[in-house]
């Protein structure tokens, strides 16, 4: 399909399938639960990296925690995290960049779809400079319910304006392969951490995505 048909779309996680940020977010939970006198081990952060931050506070600090405590909490943690990416530097993952830019240039439309805030989104599309790939960001916090829930995928194809079964998501976690399906779109798994991934196509890195990948996904979905 040529960029002038009918449109079409590639929804991108963030965390683990752009970059591999799991160590700033380790080290910056770990300080945000320290503080609140909760020490939090690296098995219980592996646990539910990739939640949205108000579950992920509950979870450890208790349903009674109040909604300005874990406004607060996560607030802090995420300041942490940006400051860190600033001053440390972050690099795609393997094949991120290549891809991007080529499905930029042959028309595909973009979004970056993450439980990430809506700042750290921000943040690292700005460090790496990718802001003339991505037509559109959003976030998990900006709608009711977060991954395996279809929701911030379903927004994102909104802001595109491109229906759901002409859209594309890459994940590398088992619960966003999941909500991209519900959403009724194909999807790519990254299986790095997760290799019982059941995407429609599964590798284990972007560099080993067969050229013309994308378009075959579609095209049994063809007008």
């Amino acid at each position: 399909m040529s960029p002038s048909g009918p449109p079409r779309a590639v929804l991108w996680d963030m965390d683990g399938t752009l970059v591999d940020s799991a160590e700033y977010h380790w080290l910056t939970w770990r300080d945000a639960f320290a503080a609140e006198g909760h020490p939090l081990t690296h098995a219980e952060f592996a646990s539910f990296f990739g939640q949205r931050n108000d579950t992920i506070v509950r979870r450890y600090l208790g349903e009674g925690v109040s909604p300005a405590d874990v406004r607060r909490i996560g607030d802090a943690k995420e300041a942490a995290y940006r400051a860190m990416v600033r001053e440390r530097g972050i690099a795609p993952l393997p094949g991120v960049r290549a891809w991007l830019e080529r499905l930029h240039a042959d028309g595909w439309k973009q979004a970056v779809a993450s439980s990430a805030p809506p700042a750290n989104i921000e943040t690292l599309v700005e460090v790496l400079h990718l802001g003339a790939v991505f037509q559109a960001l959003a976030s998990g916090e900006e709608v009711p319910h977060g991954k395996p829930a279809p929701d911030v995928f379903l927004h994102a194809a909104s802001r595109l304006g491109v229906p759901p079964t002409r859209c594309i998501v890459v994940e590398d976690a088992p619960a966003g392969v999941e909500a991209g399906r519900r959403g009724g779109m194909r999807t790519i798994g990254i299986a790095t951490l997760h290799p019982e991934l059941e995407a429609d196509i599964v590798v284990t890195s972007l560099e080993d995505l067969p050229d013309g990948a994308f378009e075959r996904l579609l095209l049994d979905r063809e007008p």
